[in-house]
């Protein structure tokens, strides 16, 4: 590898490390980087590469988060490990629905939806329903303000909602916290809730990239891939940390119009190119 392409899978690292964690969509983010500045690498790796540098964004929660989530520390009461095992046991059953999914209809949903115009619409569509939901939700208090009081029905209703994410664009962070909300879950449980089901969603969905691609890296595969991870990873940390201090105190409507502008750009973007060439 070159400089300038060590370069791109550094702004590559960045642009999934901010946008996996905030509801505005990593795939609709880096649909348009990969038009405007591309890996020099095969599509069938880039189909990979898109999945697997996740892993460095999904590694930081495990960091931030693991004493919270680890029901064995020695540091906990019983209670505590008890109420771990219980977020444990909500994840599981909240990513029961895209993971069936995900494995069943993964390359269909490649296939016919990862285009710019669905991205655009989905951009659009759930920036919309961001707003209404806050403004729904404006002055009432919300119903579920811990995960004691989150139920297993309700974990599985948002993991439902978090299928939406196999369409390009929507976000999968973005799904889920708007479900969770819609179903009165305050913001940090609804942003923490989404934080942990990508744990074991984006583990098996980067496994099943990488069998699907094989492990016949060349080195320049490897270091794309190792690099991005890492940027995505120590990005993460910061991104992470932002969106709880920012939830704590604010609401997402900014991020409902970001995304209605994001998916503009992108309409205009394309159409527009597709308009030259013709």
């Amino acid at each position: 590898m070159n400089l300038v392409e060590v370069i791109k899978v550094i702004f590559y690292g960045i642009v999934e490390g901010i946008t996996e964690w905030l509801p505005v969509s990593s795939t609709g983010h880096l649909i348009l980087f990969e038009s405007l500045w591309p890996l020099n690498q095969s599509e069938n790796f880039m189909e990979m590469f898109r999945v697997v540098i996740q892993l460095g964004a999904i590694l930081a929660v495990c960091v931030l988060y693991f004493q919270r989530l680890n029901p064995f520390s020695r540091s906990h009461s019983l209670a505590e490990k008890n109420e771990i095992f219980g977020i444990w046991g909500k994840v599981i059953v909240g990513c029961i629905p895209a993971g069936v999914l995900g494995v069943l209809f993964n390359d269909f949903f490649d296939e016919y939806f990862y285009n710019w115009p669905v991205v655009a619409f989905t951009l659009i569509l759930y920036g919309v329903l961001f707003i209404l939901i806050e403004n729904r939700n404006r002055g009432r208090r919300p119903r579920v303000r811990s995960f004691r009081q989150m139920t297993y029905p309700m974990a599985l209703l948002i993991g439902c909602c978090q299928v939406l994410s196999l369409v390009p664009g929507t976000s999968r962070s973005g799904s889920s916290i708007l479900g969770a909300m819609f179903f009165g879950v305050s913001r940090p449980v609804a942003a923490e809730f989404s934080f942990f089901m990508a744990i074991p969603i984006m583990f098996g969905a980067s496994l099943l990239k990488l069998v699907k691609y094989g492990l016949a890296f060349t080195v320049s595969e490897l270091i794309c891939l190792f690099l991005g991870m890492v940027i995505a990873f120590v990005v993460s940390l910061a991104a992470i940390r932002f969106l709880m201090d920012y939830v704590k105190r604010h609401d997402f409507r900014v991020f409902g119009y970001y995304r209605i502008v994001l998916g503009i750009v992108v309409v205009v973007y394309f159409a527009g190119k597709a308009l030259l060439a013709a």
